[in-house]
């Protein structure tokens, strides 16, 4: 393994960063009512440029893995290894579910006086936030100040509602990420670059046969242009219920149980790219993962730099450009053709997100790999990074935006204010009429406050990079 297997690309944490922004900010509108094409997935087959974000996500997830664990496999793999993978896949998945249950009641049915509520609902966060951050004793302090608030409510006699895990959504983001990264780095651990290859192209090939070839019971024509007769949704019905599934799906889960073979599938492209970039090439704006005081095996979601700079000498500059512009043209030469392999593929299993088809793995890998060479060949080897400091702020706390900034959404839906003539709304609807809809129209209202929600979220991830403070599993 070279040198340049220990080290990170800057890149990868723009890429990140670009594609954590990208989905928070989609993920969060004004209204769903008001929203521009682009920025709304497809209904059902096509793809537009929301569609690209998660399959880009979990490329980046491929691409560190090599990073993170080429050098543990170099030098030996061992239980401590195992361990570290499988505890993070699970604290990941852990934190998806943690995501539908905080505060782990029913906040507008529990009949807490609202300043102690309150307090309870912003302990079990920062519980949280301290839990991530591996500070245990403030951690347990603030979960033991939302246990006993609850408990002394309970005591008194006020209704306490506990969430019903019986209606929780157990597929998710963050569940997939998790699934998908405990595989993939076990595969990687285990196989050439060649074999990998072929377990991604075999898993593509297994999928389109089981979604073209096999019947579904109780349907009297099985196709996936009918989103209840297709099996995917049938087994995601069948095994997790609907109780289980994504309310808004009804009858299936775009994170459900078979569509995540082929999303394994977009991971590993991921692997066979970040195992490619790392043969013999140290690259610009690279930085040693040793320097960062980090274990490799903690790198594989977030690349932390080792200071808020993005400097790095001249010398090196040069002496990687040449091998860096084969690296930026093999990025656009194979993502061209993937692009080109998965339209033509389109045609006869068409693209589809909420499937996560054959097709649209290898179209998203292919748009990945366009997005990850300009990158690449932009901040790498070009040296222009001014423009990209914001992406590297949120791609280097990746985990922490995505899961904070969904439970602040989450609560802002939940808290009950005053609206017009007396009747109650959200505080997240009074925030976009009052705030946003008083003066433009819908659907540039509805994305001011989604642009609004994101740069509020820059600056807190920023008061975290100033810091030096980064979030991780």
């Amino acid at each position: 393994m070279s040198e340049a297997a220990q080290q990170r690309l800057v890149s990868l944490d723009v890429f990140r960063g670009m594609t954590i922004a990208g989905m928070v900010m989609v993920n969060n509108p004004g209204t769903w009512s008001a929203i521009y094409g682009p920025l709304k997935h497809a209904e059902w087959h096509g793809i537009t440029p929301t569609d690209y974000i998660f399959p880009f996500f979990l490329f980046i997830v491929g691409v560190a893995v090599p990073m993170s664990l080429g050098k543990k496999l170099a030098s030996g793999i061992d239980r401590s290894v195992y361990s570290r993978i499988f505890s993070r896949s699970a604290a990941i998945f852990a934190s998806g579910l943690a995501m539908s249950a905080i505060p782990f009641f029913i906040i507008n049915e529990t009949a807490i006086p609202w300043p102690l509520k309150w307090t309870a609902v912003a302990s079990v966060i920062a519980g949280l936030y301290f839990l991530y951050l591996r500070n245990f004793k403030l951690a347990f302090a603030f979960i033991g100040v939302w246990a006993a608030l609850v408990i002394a409510a309970l005591l008194i006699g006020w209704q306490v509602t506990p969430y019903n895990p019986g209606t929780m959504r157990i597929p998710g983001v963050l569940q997939r990420i998790a699934v998908c990264y405990l595989i993939v780095a076990l595969i990687f651990l285990h196989t050439s670059w060649k074999q990998q290859a072929a377990i991604g192209v075999g898993l593509l090939l297994f999928y389109w046969l089981l979604m073209t070839r096999v019947a579904v019971p109780g349907c009297e024509v099985t196709t996936i242009d009918d989103k209840a007769c297709n099996l995917a949704a049938y087994l995601d019905r069948l095994i997790l219920s609907e109780n289980h599934i994504w309310r808004a799906g009804k009858v299936f889960d775009p994170e459900g149980i078979l569509s995540t073979l082929p999303a394994i599938a977009t991971t590993i492209s991921g692997v066979l790219t970040g195992t490619w970039l790392m043969k013999g090439d140290k690259g610009r704006g690279t930085r040693d993962a040793a320097s960062e005081g980090r274990g490799d095996a903690e790198s594989s979601i977030e690349n932390v730099p080792v200071s808020p700079r993005l400097d790095v000498s001249a010398s090196t500059a040069r002496a990687a450009n040449a091998a860096g512009s084969d690296k930026a043209l093999g990025l656009f030469f194979f993502g061209t053709i993937l692009l080109a392999v998965g339209w033509s593929w389109s045609l006869v299993f068409p693209l589809n997100k909420s499937l996560w088809t054959s097709s649209y793995v290898v179209y998203t890998s292919g748009l990945a790999l366009l997005t990850l060479g300009f990158c690449y060949f932009l901040i790498d080897i070009k040296g222009y990074k001014r423009w990209a400091k914001p992406f590297v702020i949120f791609g280097v706390n990746a985990l922490a935006l995505f899961v904070f900034s969904g439970i602040m959404a989450r609560i802002l839906g939940i808290i009950r204010v005053a609206g017009p003539e007396g009747k109650e709304i959200t505080l997240q609807q009074w925030l976009y009429q009052n705030l946003f809809l008083s003066w433009a129209e819908p659907v540039n209202a509805s994305l001011a406050y989604a642009v609004s929600f994101i740069l509020f979220w820059l600056f807190l991830m920023w008061l975290l990079y100033r810091r030096r403070i980064f979030i991780k599993l």
